[in-house]
């Protein structure tokens, strides 16, 4: 058993890892030219989260999806590549509307250029994403604009809030449908239709990435609190402090709505305090790691990867799809 990827994914056969191993190399490669510029300044600005590293979670999963058709196919390195420059940009623009000052273990780019030299990165990467997917084809700027449109509004709506009678919680995933899992679909649909895979394959592939790619927010939902350490590249609390309303926070609160335990109602005036105080957010911290709510974040968590491995179901056995498995389950495993 060896390991490749993001999480230690293990996978059980040696051409299998070799064709992983070898696309992630060259999607490094690509990442590296597409964010090249004749201007040194921008080449630095839009190289600044590439060399900081990354889980490669999306060109991963391109890899192993291209492996249902030929995985050799000129056009899979090159989406593995539009699509991770899409995230890159975004994790940009997010870092600006959230005032994040670290990244990847890194300043992030608005704390050490400013808001609009931020913001002009992501720009500058999103047309060389474009750029990339010209070539590949009407059909795969077609799938780009409406994922890009999905991914935009779930932004929206997270900023929007629920509408009146809306339930919070409903509402939250279909941000995370829109924030995260319709750019992780197109990474499955991307690989598998590059590879030349069939359209049932490619339908597979694309449902299973947006179900991971919830699973996969959600793991990191959990971790924000549960974590001691920056497995998910942030300072733990870091969602907390800046207010945004993850998965474990809508459980307790709707739990204190329907229940009125006092400690809740107290939590939840906690959570709407000023957590830029370290000891009002530490104390925050300490209670929602041993609150229930927690846990049923985590029993979510389980429910969408479980729903993504039986997406895979009608696949034929094979290494890939095993490692397509073991991905659900080491999301998993990230949210303990």
């Amino acid at each position: 058993m060896t390991v490749v990827g993001p999480f230690g994914l293990s996978v059980r056969d040696q051409a299998l890892e070799a064709d992983v191993q070898a696309g992630l190399a060259a999607v490094e490669e690509g990442l590296l030219e597409a964010t090249k510029s004749d201007v040194p300044f921008i080449t630095e600005a839009a190289q600044h989260l590439v060399r900081a590293g990354g889980k490669r979670f999306r060109p991963l999963l391109v890899m192993l999806a291209a492996q249902f058709g030929d995985p050799y196919a000129p056009g899979v390195v090159p989406s593995a590549v539009v699509v991770e420059l899409t995230h890159l940009a975004t994790l940009y623009h997010d870092d600006v509307m959230d005032e994040a000052e670290v990244r990847r273990g890194v300043d992030s780019a608005n704390a050490r250029w400013g808001n609009s030299v931020a913001v002009l990165t992501g720009d500058f990467l999103f047309s060389r994403a474009s750029h990339i997917l010209a070539d590949l084809g009407p059909e795969a700027v077609r799938i780009q604009a409406e994922a890009f449109e999905r991914l935009v509004t779930g932004q929206i709506l997270e900023t929007a809030g629920p509408r009146d009678g809306r339930d919070p919680i409903e509402h939250y995933l279909d941000v995370i449908a829109g924030k995260t899992g319709s750019l992780i679909a197109v990474a499955g649909r991307y690989g598998a239709m590059m590879s030349g895979a069939d359209e049932r394959t490619i339908d597979i592939l694309t449902h299973y990435g947006e179900r991971l790619g919830t699973a996969f927010q959600l793991a990191d939902d959990v971790l924000d609190i549960a974590s001691d350490s920056h497995e998910s590249g942030k300072t733990p609390g870091t969602d907390l402090r800046e207010g945004i309303p993850t998965l474990p926070v809508l459980h307790l609160r709707a739990q204190a709505a329907a229940t009125g335990e006092p400690g809740d109602l107290q939590l939840c005036e906690l959570l709407d305090g000023d957590l830029t105080d370290d000891t009002l957010h530490a104390e925050v911290l300490r209670r929602l790691r041993a609150h229930p709510a927690l846990e049923q974040a985590r029993r979510d968590t389980i429910r969408y990867a479980q729903e993504a491995r039986a997406i895979l179901a009608p696949l034929p056995d094979c290494f890939a799809k095993a490692a397509l498995e073991n991905l659900c389950d080491a999301v998993v495993h990230r949210a303990g």
